[in-house]
């Protein structure tokens, strides 16, 4: 089982909406072209936009992950940062969820 530490520098690709929400699109390897442009066309045929981007540390515990973002998917028409912001109140409505 990985410790806190480990936990906390995992790193895994996502796209992020501009809502906050997330897919994982990997961990062990970068995601291909062709897979980041599979997931724009998705997000356009729904009528979505975000970011591809990294996710550093863990969704579910520990420390509140950290976003880098990575290149813009389908023209979102808010920052980064504000989509960002989203995730990670999130991924703390989540936590605080699961622990009452």
């Amino acid at each position: 089982m990985p410790t806190a530490k480990e936990r906390s520098r995992e790193r895994r690709w996502i796209v992020l909406g501009i809502d906050g929400r997330y897919v994982t699109l990997g961990r062990a390897t970068d995601p291909s072209e062709e897979e980041v442009r599979r997931a724009e066309e998705a997000l356009r045929a729904q009528g979505l936009a975000g970011w591809l981007a990294v996710m550093e540390g863990n969704p579910y515990v520990g420390a509140a992950p950290r976003l880098l973002e990575v290149r813009r998917l389908a023209q979102p028409a808010v920052p980064f940062a504000d989509a960002a912001a989203a995730c990670i109140r999130l991924i703390a409505n989540y936590r605080t969820e699961l622990a009452g």
